[in-house]
Parts: structure tokens; sequence; C-alpha cells
């Protein structure tokens, strides 16, 4: 594994007479099971510079279709500062324009679910100075990466302690023309039962009880916004506990910058709740 060349943000606070500041860094990690190199953007608070013998909790923050590693950072440039307010590292990973963070079965050159489970998390962990368990990682993002959040958290809740998902697209069923999807899971009417199975609707019976926290959020004038509602009617049936949050807005940069922020709010909830149960 490499470093590449690092960002550095020159967003600087005073602390205690000195100076400190966040770091957003491009690191490329080495994917065995794909064979290449996969660019993520890490970013580390400020605290992190000045305070060597402390541990950080960890959100991985995943982009949509059409997407790259770059775009959280250059769309919410308040992510470092948001970072070191609450504490914690921001890992923005590469998941291909269209890899729906699964390990496709029509495409055997496309593993973003052993990527992020067991190549990119391992690294940062080793890397950084984490909190190395469920109690210390959240997971969320936007649209397919919103999908992507609750399909990685649900099948592995041994490794995410929280996820949320913002406007995902969270039925891949209503997607029955998306020649993308098509290449990554084979056509719907060829394999029914595939599409059935990778779409977060029917998965809610991995999850155990009181095993994940769970938000997740859509614009009222979003074309996914039937889709999360459906989902959270479905959440409540079966006494899942979760947030859903609803409010005006569309499938757009302007909604989901100001839906992060509501998301952090929610991860250093959690990780502050955890961190009292561990004293």
């Amino acid at each position: 594994m490499k470093h590449l060349k690092s960002l550095f943000v020159i967003l600087a606070a005073m602390l205690g007479g000195g100076v400190s500041a966040q770091s957003v860094d491009t690191v490329a990690v080495w994917s065995e099971s794909m064979k290449k190199d996969i660019k993520n953007v890490v970013i580390t608070p400020a605290a992190y510079q000045t305070d060597k013998d402390a541990r950080f909790p960890v959100v991985y923050l995943l982009h949509g279709a059409t997407g790259d590693y770059t775009n959280w950072i250059e769309k919410a440039p308040f992510l470092p500062e948001l970072a070191s307010r609450y504490g914690l590292i921001i890992v923005c990973p590469d998941g291909n324009p269209y890899s729906w963070y699964w390990d496709a079965p029509a495409d055997t050159t496309s593993r973003y679910e052993i990527y992020m489970t067991r190549e990119l998390l391992p690294y940062i962990d080793r890397h950084y100075r984490t909190i190395a368990s469920r109690e210390g990682r959240g997971i969320t993002g936007l649209s397919m990466g919103g999908q992507g959040a609750f399909y990685l958290a649900f099948r592995h809740q041994d490794l995410y302690g929280a996820c949320a998902s913002m406007s995902g697209g969270l039925d891949i069923q209503s997607f029955p023309a998306n020649e993308n999807m098509e290449k990554r899971l084979g056509s719907q009417a060829e394999y029914p039962e595939r599409w059935a199975q990778y779409s977060i609707m029917n998965q809610l019976y991995l999850l155990k009880p009181g095993s994940l926290k769970i938000l997740f959020d859509c614009g009222t004038s979003d074309s996914f916004y039937p889709v999360n509602e459906r989902l959270h009617e479905l959440m409540r049936y079966r006494r899942i506990d979760h947030d859903f949050i609803s409010r005006p807005g569309s499938h757009s940069w302007s909604y989901w910058t100001n839906s992060v922020k509501y998301h952090l709010v929610f991860f250093d909830n959690y990780f502050r709740e955890m961190a009292e149960k561990a004293k």
C-alpha cells in the first residue's frame, strides 16, 4: 500500500496557543480480489495530530452512481471541519461508478463487498489509530452509496455498529432497464431471484434485534422517496428500531451536503454512547 500525494486542508484552529489542522489524504489501497489499486480519501481530525495516544472512530462515506472517491470532499469541503468537531476519521472509498458495492455475480472483476470489508477496512485499522471494532465504525452514503451502506452493514453486523443512507436506491427491483445494473446482476427477466436477493427491501431478515443503529432520509421531491418511505413502513411493521427523516429536497448535492451534517451528528451520538458503555 502506498500514500499518494496528500491534499492538506488549511483549515486551522488555535488550540492552546498552538495550531492544529485537519488533513485530507488520498491513499491507494491494493485490492487483491480485483488486482488493482483503489483510491480513497481519508480525512483525519485536528486532534489526530495533537493527541498521539488517542484512537478515533471511523465513518465510511460512500459516493453515488457515476461518482468517485473525490465527490464528497469536492462537494462538501466542510467535512474536515466536521471531522474535527466530532473527533472522527472519515473515509471516502472509490466504489466504481456502478459497482453498487456488491461482489457482482455477473461480473467477476467487480468485488467491492470484499474490498470494503476485507481489504479497505483492515488497511484503515492498520495504518490509522482507529477504534478497531464495530462500536467504532459507521457507514453511510448517497443514492447508490446509500444502498451500499445498508447492504454492507446488514450483511456485516460484526463490522459496523451504525449505518445510514441518504436518498438511497433501496429497491433495485424497480430498475429493470438499468443497463449498468444488468452488467453486475444479469437481466432481471433471467435472474429475478437474484434481483430480489440483492435488494435492501428483502434483507431485513438479516437484522438481529438491536444490532445496528439505523438512520435514513430522503427528499420528498426525490424519485426514490416512495421506496424510502416504503422501507420505513416495512421496518415499523417488523418493529425494527430506526430513524427516518422526510424533508423537502430532490436527488441533488444541495440535499446531500445538508443531509451529511445530520448523519455525522447521528454517528457522533452513537460513538459517544458506545464510549460511555465501555467505561
